[in-house]
């Protein structure tokens, strides 16, 4: 990292980081900021599209069905940011014990084993919120989940770093370095100064608030590994703190994901010379595209799911069978013995319950056996993995 890439108007300063050279440590929130144009502009869109989705989410009958796919999915986006190659079928498959990962099955193993990870963590602290603000405990605490049983498990989860880190292209040197964060000696003080803003009433828009929380928490980057994860899994948690949503439905990886060489360069940008204006923009863009982007996912999921229920009572359908096909959309990928525990219905019932819906073209086998087969409620999973742009 070079010390001349950082202007007069970085909001930070530079230290001397030992034998790494030159390490950033932000300065307290807030900045000054200004809201030009263009800022106003794209905090309007995001606060309307935001509003929408809250709207829909206090008005869907049951948001579990909707919920709990969106936060694996965003899992699986989130977790793909930092390398990982799981798709959504294989956390699903790995959720109901099945081995559905290939040829490379133990690094797909571990891949899957990190996106489940990003589930609980998030879980935990959703959970959490119930009796704990958001505070450095809690990002511990999530971070302990978020690293349980992981490879390259440092021998720490849930402790902030004791030894300098830094950040560049795989294999780079430390003199290679895109950016260096704060030394080890700097993170509980710049984190307490994080915590105290975030329990403060700023006058600042909440989304606002949350776009800078989420650069300085990445700056300061105080673990050792799992920064990225719990940085978003800040957002989620203040979009609920802050009462901006009723359930968990928005998720800004898929954004960060599409566009991920801006997303870095907008965090550096800032670090380096307080591009504050533009990195709030794009934040504010990505809210009112994933906003929207959930709202007509949610809608089409349950326009589905309205279908299948009309479609199936016209045929005088049993009580049980309309169970099983509610329980698809929280959980598309499943197999028999997954149905029954879940519905509470014997293994009997529950496999003429999956092949009546595999006779309808409602649920796909994927795995080629005749023994231990999983099924796919394929046009779910169809909504909730590919885009909505064309539908």
């Amino acid at each position: 990292m070079r010390k001349e890439d950082f202007s007069s108007g970085s909001p930070g300063r530079l230290v001397s980081a030992g034998s790494t050279g030159w390490a950033f440590v932000p300065d307290p929130l807030p900045p000054e900021i200004t809201y030009g144009p263009p800022l106003v502009r794209a905090l309007s869109e995001a606060d309307r599209a935001l509003g929408e989705l809250a709207g829909l989410g206090r008005t869907l009958p049951n948001p579990y069905l909707i919920t709990r796919p969106f936060l694996r999915r965003e899992a699986v986006l989130s977790s793909r940011i930092e390398g990982t190659q799981a798709s959504l079928v294989d956390l699903y498959a790995f959720e109901i014990e099945f081995p559905l990962f290939g040829a490379h099955s133990e690094a797909r193993r571990d891949d899957v084993q990190e996106v489940q990870n990003y589930v609980r963590a998030l879980e935990h602290g959703m959970k959490r919120l119930e009796d704990l603000p958001i505070s450095q405990r809690l990002l511990r605490e999530m971070h302990t989940v978020l690293m349980e049983g992981v490879r390259g498990q440092h021998p720490d989860p849930g402790e902030f770093r004791r030894i300098q880190s830094w950040i560049g292209s795989p294999g780079a040197e430390v003199g290679e370095a895109t950016f260096v964060p704060a030394p080890p000696a700097e993170i509980p003080r710049a984190l307490s100064t994080l915590e105290h803003y975030v329990h403060q009433r700023t006058g600042q828009p909440p989304l606002v608030d949350i776009a800078l929380v989420h650069y300085q928490f990445e700056t300061i980057h105080p673990f050792l590994d799992g920064n990225g994860r719990i940085g978003r899994l800040l957002i989620s948690l203040m979009l609920i703190e802050r009462d901006l949503l009723p359930e968990p439905l928005l998720y800004l990886s898929a954004y960060f994901e599409r566009h991920r060489a801006a997303y870095y360069d907008h965090l550096l940008a800032i670090s380096q010379r307080g591009a504050w204006e533009d990195w709030l923009i794009f934040f504010l863009t990505g809210v009112t595209t994933e906003a929207r982007d959930a709202a007509r996912r949610a809608g089409r999921l349950f326009e589905l799911r309205e279908t299948y229920r009309e479609r199936f009572q016209r045929e005088g359908a049993r009580a049980s069978l309309l169970a099983t096909l509610d329980h698809l959309f929280a959980r598309p990928v499943t197999d028999i013995n997954e149905t029954a525990q879940a519905l509470g219905f014997t293994f009997e019932a529950a496999r003429r319950l999956v092949r009546s819906l595999e006779g309808e073209g409602i649920l796909e086998e994927i795995t080629g056996r005749r023994r231990n087969r999983v099924y796919a409620a394929t046009e779910v999973m169809r909504l909730l993995q590919g885009s909505l742009k064309n539908d």
